[in-house]
């Protein structure tokens, strides 16, 4: 259930290369790394099982709909199996809701029979009702999953949001928990308020059930 995570933008081949080895040890079902590393990871897990997620629009979600397509293009030819995209945040709280859904629906064609599309909606900006229509889109798009968070921007993901997030989307679609999630109790909470997808760089704690800061 766990997406090993390392979006950091210091991050060194190196680093890919073991979060990869990482998740193969322990059967997590896809790294989740930025656009440039996914043919690294595609490479290091060919054969093992393990997906690649990469994320599109990342972190601002600000990018015009026509480059999030291509990035998604472009991702899923170098290797990637998930694709994970950001909202256009400033549309969806300026009431520009056709072009949120529009948006969403461009990275969904773009990826469709090749990799299934999470929508990152930001809880952490967004007001309850806002998190609710955002999820909505998502679903009326087409997406498969909708996310909390991109991690770089405000708040954790919480069990109240994702809560709200199953309620709105009902039981068809995946949500995925992702920042703040560092150790196997938080993990469990989210899950049991209905997250099918953890997003974490803490992984290996929250399988050991100890606490760490992870990448």
């Amino acid at each position: 259930m766990i997406d090993h995570t390392l979006l950091k933008p210091e991050s060194t081949k190196e680093q890919i290369i073991k979060l990869c080895e990482e998740a193969k040890e322990h059967h997590f079902a896809t790294v989740c790394v930025n656009p440039y590393w996914v043919s690294t990871a595609a490479a290091e897990l060919k054969g093992s099982g393990v997906g690649v997620t990469t994320v599109v629009g990342f972190p601002l979600g600000a990018t015009s709909t026509f480059v999030k397509i291509a990035e998604t293009r472009d991702a899923i030819a170098n290797g990637a199996t998930e694709i994970d995209m950001v909202i256009n945040i400033g549309a969806l709280k300026s009431g520009d809701f056709d072009a949120v859904k529009k948006d969403i629906e461009g990275v969904v064609q773009a990826a469709k029979g090749h990799a299934p599309v999470k929508v990152i909606i930001e809880t952490g900006l967004l007001e309850t009702e806002e998190k609710k229509k955002a999820c909505l889109l998502a679903k009326m798009a087409g997406a498969d999953f909708v996310k909390t968070s991109t991690g770089f921007g405000p708040g954790c993901a919480t069990a109240e949001d994702i809560k709200l997030m199953r309620e709105t989307v009902g039981p068809e679609m995946g949500v995925k928990a992702s920042a703040c999630v560092r150790d196997l109790d938080t993990a469990r909470k989210l899950i049991q308020a209905g997250a099918t997808r953890i997003g974490a760089s803490s992984s290996i704690a929250i399988i050991t059930g100890g606490k760490g800061t992870g990448y």
